[in-house]
């Protein structure tokens, strides 16, 4: 199973640059290990406020329990928190990205359908979207595509994307046939210097 992590780091008032110097540069080495094992897939930081550290990881693991293991193994762990969101298949989740160029970009979708949309309406829209689905992935736009636990009354998705900018971006979402039922959140990623899919370059 999947799970995207948001990790908050707070290091204690008075720690030396060397302490956290050290910290970081095993947090690294246990990066690099959790990666070949096959447990750490992803890692960006997104946009940053003032003196915060955060980062974006994105984890395989059997259960939670395992995922707390692997988290808990982390040695930035200790000035660190950790908020999972749970991440399930999706049936338009692309086999392999192309690996277009560009800034990629997390995006949380909210899908609520017109209580007056019939089943047929509503079947027939999700397999247009499918079918846009699968060319924005074979244009390299798509990467990845996740369900999230849903909310009352609503269907919810995690996206990853590739685009050249925000607006770009937004104009890819637009195409979507379901666009005008969804609430979209987009959060523009950066690279992060222990992100394995940056190693493997």
């Amino acid at each position: 199973m999947e799970y995207l992590v948001t990790m908050t780091t707070l290091v204690p008032a008075g720690t030396t640059d060397e302490v956290v110097q050290e910290v970081r540069s095993r947090e690294a080495a246990r990066s690099r290990e959790l990666a070949a094992q096959g447990h750490l897939l992803r890692l960006w930081r997104p946009p940053l406020r003032q003196g915060e550290w955060r980062t974006l990881g994105l984890f395989a693991a059997a259960d939670e329990v395992e995922l707390e293991e692997i988290l808990a193994s982390m040695p930035l762990r200790v000035w660190r928190s950790d908020q999972v969101l749970p991440l399930s298949g999706h049936p338009n989740d692309p086999p392999a990205s192309r690996g277009a160029k560009g800034t990629e970009f997390l995006t949380t979708f909210e899908v609520t359908f017109p209580a007056s949309a019939s089943e047929q309406v509503v079947a027939d829209m999700k397999a247009r979207e499918a079918d846009r689905t699968r060319e924005l992935a074979e244009q390299g736009h798509l990467v990845r595509l996740w369900n999230l636990p849903p909310t009352p009354g609503s269907w919810r998705a995690l996206g990853l994307w590739r685009a050249e900018d925000g607006d770009a971006l937004q104009a890819v979402l637009e195409s979507l046939p379901m666009d005008a039922w969804m609430t979209t959140e987009t959060t523009r990623l950066t690279e992060h210097p222990n992100d394995p899919a940056s190693s493997k370059a």
